[in-house]
């Protein structure tokens, strides 16, 4: 199948990745949507959209499995990232998550690995882990998720810790905190931002003037608001999309090209932030 080339973005390490990948988030948790579910995943690497973002956390493991299944054969078309949960982020227990990943994925090794929010453990004790991991040949990269800029700055710190690849983040139309300080800070730095729930789990999708703009391009809002997020430098999405037809949509929305109207019209209904927030998460 002949499609165009998906955008990519340079993680620090210089490997480039697709700006716009597959979240698998409340997927593999409803057995009657399995298989719809694996050839959403599999459409999605036909479309260019190899990076696949899971976590232990996701379905207990289930969406790692589901992951693992739609990329059997094709491992090596995949940037496969997966996430350690903070209850596990010890030196020792960091090492046996990742190896439980793998398991439940059926792979010997993860692209990109994420301590998914911060935990009791001190950083330099996973970072320790992950560089092992490294050693070991069992991830290639590792990167955090749900960081704000303290975060980073200690991380920054740590020895090892200037390694990182990417800080997976909340960030769409109506969560735009990080552009006061977390995105100016990473895009000083080049470690990209990697967007999770870009069209705010579907909530965005009724606002009229989203819905304005979409009639403009012939466009779903859901694509608008992806366009919007994939607009920025240095920023990746992971939307999930659960059937073949989302998976259509949502790599349409990398040929919407947004116009300064669009622009303006959408910073005035959703305003960019006057000062610092607490980073958000969902």
């Amino acid at each position: 199948m002949a499609v165009d080339a998906v955008r990519t973005i340079a993680l620090p390490s210089g490997k480039e990745i697709p700006a716009l990948g597959q979240g698998t988030w409340h997927m593999g948790e409803d057995a009657r949507r399995h298989a719809e579910e694996v050839a959403a995943l599999r459409l999605g690497l036909d479309l260019g959209m190899t990076l696949i973002d899971t976590a232990e956390m996701y379905g207990d493991g289930a969406a790692e499995q589901l992951v693992g299944e739609a990329i059997i054969g094709r491992r090596d078309e995949v940037f496969l990232v997966s996430k350690v949960l903070p209850s596990n982020a010890s030196r020792r227990d960091t090492v046996l998550a990742c190896e439980g990943s793998l398991r439940r994925l059926g792979t010997d090794r993860l692209d990109l690995y994420l301590l998914h929010w911060r935990g009791p453990t001190p950083l330099s004790e996973t970072i320790e882990a992950f560089r092992a991991l490294v050693r070991a040949g069992l991830i290639r990269f590792w990167g955090v998720s749900n960081f704000d800029v303290s975060d980073m700055e200690e991380l920054a710190g740590i020895p090892g810790g200037p390694a990182v690849q990417t800080d997976q983040v909340l960030y769409n139309l109506q969560r735009r905190g990080i552009e006061w300080d977390l995105l100016p800070f990473c895009r000083a730095r080049r470690i990209p931002i990697m967007a999770y729930s870009p069209i705010e789990q579907g909530r965005l999708l009724e606002h009229p003037t989203i819905r304005r703009v979409a009639v403009r391009h012939g466009a779903s809002p859901a694509q608008v608001a992806l366009a919007w997020v994939l607009s920025h430098d240095g920023v990746s999405a992971i939307p999930k999309a659960g059937t073949p037809a989302h998976v259509r949509e949502n790599r349409a929305a990398l040929d919407i090209r947004l116009t300064e109207q669009d622009f303006t019209a959408l910073d005035h209904a959703f305003p960019p932030p006057d000062g610092p927030r607490t980073l958000e998460m969902i």
